[in-house]
């Protein structure tokens, strides 16, 4: 191939990558603005996030469901049937702690009510490890295979194990994006509203918090394509 050829095809590739960095970044970035925007203390507020937690399952009837603090990020575990914040957001009284709490009950009110995409989403989780390390394993190990065997026919053990890590990538994306709005706009929404545990002022920028907290998925499936774009240049496929 010509070097004039080849001028243009790498500027659409250079073109592309960019994008896909930009989209990975700028939802992170949007993100952390919105949270720290408003992450005040507002005396009005008549607890923490963790204490508002508490408060609004126990109204909802789920004594069982823990809240903790945690270091992992604010999220919900079906399994440990535990809500579980960060610090700033258990110990912190915020718009953007009481939002967050309330987004992460949620999820707990979607695993009351048996809702199936976080059940999908948590089956999926639960297989995705193992299968993606696995997937990882057989990606390092085929090139050595390739030289034992001296068949190239390994190589296409390599794509399968790329496209499988793809497929559960895209799969649980596709899963979480909406269980992560539902858990903001069906569920924590119309407790802060309903419940005017927000001031209707705050009303607009909780649902910027709100949808924040659901596109940091959108970064994670741009990063997911990175990192198999990373596998498929490693391997010259």
């Amino acid at each position: 191939m010509s070097t004039e050829r080849l001028k243009p095809t790498m500027a659409i590739v250079l073109i592309i990558v960019v994008l896909i960095i930009l989209i990975a970044v700028l939802p992170q970035f949007w993100v952390q603005r919105v949270i720290a925007r408003h992450s005040q203390h507002r005396s009005d507020f008549a607890g923490t996030g963790g204490d508002f937690a508490r408060h609004i399952l126990d109204e909802l009837g789920l004594y069982q469901v823990n809240v903790e603090q945690t270091e992992n990020g604010d999220h919900y575990d079906p399994d440990a049937k535990t809500v579980r914040l960060s610090p700033k957001h258990f110990d912190g009284q915020s718009l953007s702690a009481i939002v967050i709490a309330a987004h992460e009950v949620g999820h707990a009110v979607q695993d009351s009510i048996g809702y199936a995409p976080l059940k999908a989403r948590t089956q999926i989780a639960r297989n995705a490890g193992w299968l993606q390390s696995a997937a990882t394993i057989i990606l390092l190990a085929a090139p050595l295979l390739v030289l034992i065997a001296k068949s190239p026919a390994i190589l296409l053990v390599q794509v399968a194990a790329i496209a499988l890590i793809a497929l559960l990538t895209v799969l649980m994306h596709a899963v979480t994006l909406p269980v992560e709005f539902d858990a903001s706009f069906k569920r924590a929404l119309p407790i802060l509203a309903g419940g005017h545990y927000v001031p209707d002022a705050d009303l607009p920028a909780a649902r910027s918090i709100l949808r924040a907290a659901a596109l940091t998925y959108v970064a994670a499936a741009a990063m997911s394509v990175i990192n198999i774009a990373r596998w498929l240049r490693f391997l010259r496929l």
